[in-house]
């Protein structure tokens, strides 16, 4: 597909960008569906306060463990408790299905919170043992709260079309000033 790009006459200046989008962390059926689709956590059917609970409870205790992980150091051992009780509270058990072929997914028979939880602290678990861990980066995204495993070293932004757009266009207004951003909208020239 065919790049096409906007020439800009003098006087005239880009659109202006689009509001940013609200961090994941406050949006929760947003993050539960995205969470889904990626494979990491089967849906829930509806999003309350005991699921943000516990996607909170199991943030609180992952950010401490990752963060001493990173520098090398021993997780704290509450965040590993709550890691672990969070895992413990869901049990997994695989399950044999046939459909157009053998299959063993693995189910969890707990209340969707206690799910939610167990999976997301699993998901951690297996970042807390990967070789990698120590890689992992925090986003350079003015207010981004996320950590990405880069795929190239030289990667700044947990989503370059998101956080890294933000700051391209941040970059932009800071070099043409603030009138460059009133006119954007109109098209108007200076």
């Amino acid at each position: 597909m065919r790049a096409t790009h906007r020439v800009l006459r003098p006087g005239q200046h880009p659109a202006p960008p689009p509001p940013p989008a609200p961090p994941v962390h406050s949006d929760p059926p947003a993050h539960s569906a995205s969470s889904a689709q990626a494979g990491r956590v089967a849906p829930v059917d509806g999003v309350g306060a005991a699921e943000v609970a516990a996607v909170h409870a199991v943030r609180e205790a992952a950010g401490p463990a990752l963060a001493a992980v990173r520098r090398g150091e021993r997780p704290p051992a509450g965040a590993l408790r709550a890691l672990n009780a969070a895992m413990a509270a869901a049990p997994a058990h695989r399950e044999l299905v046939w459909g157009e072929g053998p299959a063993a997914p693995e189910r969890r028979t707990a209340a969707p919170a206690r799910r939610l939880a167990a999976e997301l602290a699993e998901a951690v678990a297996e970042l807390l043992t990967d070789p990698r861990v120590g890689e992992v980066r925090e986003c350079e995204g003015a207010d981004c709260v996320l950590l990405f495993l880069p795929a190239n070293p030289r990667r700044r932004w947990c989503v370059a079309s998101a956080c890294g757009n933000r700051a391209r266009v941040a970059r932009y207004y800071a070099r043409h000033g603030k009138a460059g951003q009133a006119d954007a909208g109109t098209g108007a020239g200076a």
